[in-house]
């Protein structure tokens, strides 16, 4: 009787180390994960030959209420931003738009513009961009 509880021990130790061990294994497949395009643009369109020179950065934007970011052009630096807080109007080639959360700017080669944050809370962007120092 001592031998098969042993032996039962032994093998009820195995299981559960096989067990544990089985959990650590890194997932071969998703699960759980849904991935939406939300804008993008391609780089051989962009007229941008000096690739290798560029630094691929993502900045963290805050605007306080009031606040204005500048009018300029993305001609050599565009951009990806998008608005993970407030809301914040754009201005762009005589045309205005308005940005709320989960929206992104795409910013092509292509586009002048100015933007202000004329509500009461900050606007928080992330912006990712092709930057050449």
């Amino acid at each position: 009787m001592r031998i098969e509880l042993g032996v039962l021990a032994v093998f009820a130790i195995g299981l559960a180390s096989s067990t544990a061990f089985a959990q650590t294994a890194p997932p071969a497949e998703n699960k759980g994960v849904s991935i939406a395009p939300l804008s993008g643009f391609e780089l051989a369109k962009q007229g941008l030959s000096d690739l290798d020179q560029r630094q691929f950065r993502i900045r963290q934007i805050t605007i306080e209420p009031g606040g204005v970011i500048a009018a300029h052009s993305h001609a050599k630096r565009p951009a990806l931003t998008y608005i993970l807080k407030g809301t914040l109007l754009e201005h762009r080639n005589g045309e205005d738009h308005v940005y709320k959360p989960g929206e992104v700017i795409t910013e092509s080669t292509d586009v002048n513009h100015w933007a202000e944050n004329t509500g009461n809370e900050p606007v928080v962007l992330i912006s990712a961009d092709l930057f050449k120092e």
